[in-house]
Order: structure tokens, then sequence, then C-alpha cells
């Protein structure tokens, strides 16, 4: 993962969201905010995006829209699938 700045934030998440990701961070070998922060960047369709810069010519931008399409279009058939 590219080293970009952080910031912090703080964001309420229910108790046992917060103990799975410390659990997770643990057998992970990683910090808590590492954790939370590669769950989040897999959710949002980082691992994507770093994907397609990997091997393509596309500008930032160019690539972050694709992302945001691929990932909108999963969480599209997640919901329909759902309401099966």
């Amino acid at each position: 993962m590219a080293s970009r700045p952080k910031r912090k934030v703080t964001y309420y998440l229910a108790e046992n969201v917060v103990r799975a990701a410390k659990v997770g961070a643990a057998r992970a070998d990683q910090a808590n905010s590492e954790f939370v922060e590669r769950a989040l960047r897999s959710y949002l369709g980082f691992d994507l995006l770093e994907r397609v810069w990997a091997r393509s010519e596309l500008s930032e931008k160019a690539a972050m829209e694709l992302a945001l399409e691929a990932t909108h279009a999963r969480r599209r058939r997640k919901r329909a699938a759902r309401r099966r």
C-alpha cells in the first residue's frame, strides 16, 4: 500500500465491530489502524484501483472512476441478490 499522509479521524462503531477489528489486527500482526484501513480500502475498491494503476497508462482520475464504477456494480449485484 502506498504511503500517503495520514489524518486522525473519529468514528463511532458497535462494540462487537471494534472487538473484531482488534482481534483481526492481532492475528494479522498489524496495528489496529492499519488493519481497519486495509479493510476499508478493500471494501472501497482500492485494491482494484491499485491493480489498474500497476498495469495501465490510465490517469489517476480515470483509474478512480473505473474503480468506483466496479465497486458500485458489485454493490448493485449484492443488493439484487439480497432481494431474491
